[in-house]
Parts: structure tokens; sequence; C-alpha cells
């Protein structure tokens, strides 16, 4: 693949976030996803990937910006117990992020991502909103230190992280308040957001003033294996 395959990166194009996930087994090396290689998980740690560490052209964002080596093997795998939502924050870029929550029923397929010592501490770096976790059976995970978004009309976790862009049309139709502040549109939601420091925490003091933060309701203890990966 070139370039260009991997889609935008959402730490440069906000709206874009999550990004574009692989759908298939494959070996992030650099600018190119190659054929998957089981040979390449040898003395690396399983990940799961609930938001923008599943789109290789993120990944390979973070990674190149402690000048790591981008060879990552990545795959789609189904994950028992775990649902995804947003989490109760306005990150750095100025999206609203996606974050895990306990669900016993929910069987999502999501990316596992095989990170090295380095690359595992690199990607660490940047979730400072999470707290990194193991799931007994599956890998480690990052859980949002602040809890995840409840739906304004029905009161159950947020699904929208999936379509930044139709997140935030919802939540600035659900508060006058969030308008007033970082409004009227998503365009001039992250255009403020991933400027001003004061703007995302007044936003985050929002989303609690208006009832809409829940638990994520995962704290998780073991050792990770070898997930079962997704065909």
């Amino acid at each position: 693949m070139t370039p260009t395959d991997l889609g935008p990166v959402p730490a440069e194009q906000p709206l874009t976030y999550p990004g574009r996930p692989v759908t298939e087994p494959s070996l992030l090396a650099g600018d190119e996803l190659l054929p998957w290689d089981p040979a390449a998980l040898t003395g690396r740690h399983p990940v799961i990937a609930v938001g923008s560490n599943a789109c290789p052209a993120q990944l390979r964002h973070k990674l190149r910006q402690d000048g790591l080596p981008c060879l990552v093997p990545m795959a789609p795998a189904e994950v028992r117990g775990i649902a995804v939502g947003c989490s109760a924050h306005i990150g750095v870029h100025g999206y609203v992020a996606a974050a895990p929550y306990a669900d016993p029923g929910a069987a999502p397929t999501l990316v596992i991502t095989w990170l090295d010592a380095e690359q595992l501490a690199s990607v660490d770096r940047t979730e400072f909103n999470y707290q990194r976790v193991l799931v007994p059976g599956t890998g480690f995970l990052y859980v949002s230190r602040h809890g995840v978004l409840a739906h304004p009309d029905t009161g159950r976790p947020h699904p929208g992280a999936h379509d930044q862009r139709a997140l935030l049309t919802a939540l600035l139709a659900a508060s006058p308040r969030l308008r007033a502040l970082l409004g009227p549109g998503p365009e001039h939601w992250v255009a403020r957001a991933r400027t001003e420091p004061e703007v995302r925490e007044a936003g985050k003091r929002i989303f609690v003033e208006e009832g809409w933060v829940r638990p994520a309701g995962l704290v998780i203890t073991g050792e990770p294996s070898t997930p079962r990966l997704s065909s």
C-alpha cells in the first residue's frame, strides 16, 4: 500500500477521528501495510485499540514523533465484555476520543496492536488521559480516567466516537452551554479546543455538570495472552 492508502491522521485532521482502521491482519511497516507475519509477534505486547490506535496512519504518527520504528503487527479480533463509548473529556487535538466500558453482553471486533517495549512506552505517553490495564486472555487496554459520556436522551453510554462530526454536532445540540463555548459547529469546536487548554477543561466540566458522565466499570488485572483473530 502507498502512504495515502493509510488515510488521514486524526491528530492532524481532528474531524476524521478515529481514522481508518485495519480490516484484516496486517503488518504496519512505515508507510505500508504488509501481509500478516505471525513471527513478528515475538517479544511484543498485545494492546486493544478502541479508537485511533487502530488506525495505522495515527499509530505511525505517534511512533515517529519519538523516532521509533513503525513496525507493528495489527489485526481485528473479537473482544468479549467490552463496549466502546466516548471518553468524558476533550483531547489535546480537539476531538472527543473513544473509550471502553464494561458490557457483559458485548463482543465487538476491535483491532489488536502488538507493541514492543519502546513502542508501548511511546503510546503510553500519548494516552495520559487513560490508565493502561490488563484484560485477561486478550491484552492491555486503555481505560479513560474521566469516565464515559452518557447519551443525553437515554442515559446509556454514548456510542458516537466512530463519527466525530456527528458526535460533536449532537453534543452541541444537547447543551446550550457547550454551544456558547465551542459552537456553533464541529469545525469551530476542534479549532478552539485544540489551541486553548482552558476551553478543553471548561468543556469537560460542562460534561459533568450536564450529568452526562458515567464510570467505565473497568478495573482489570491479569496476564495477556494471544487473542483470537477475526477472519
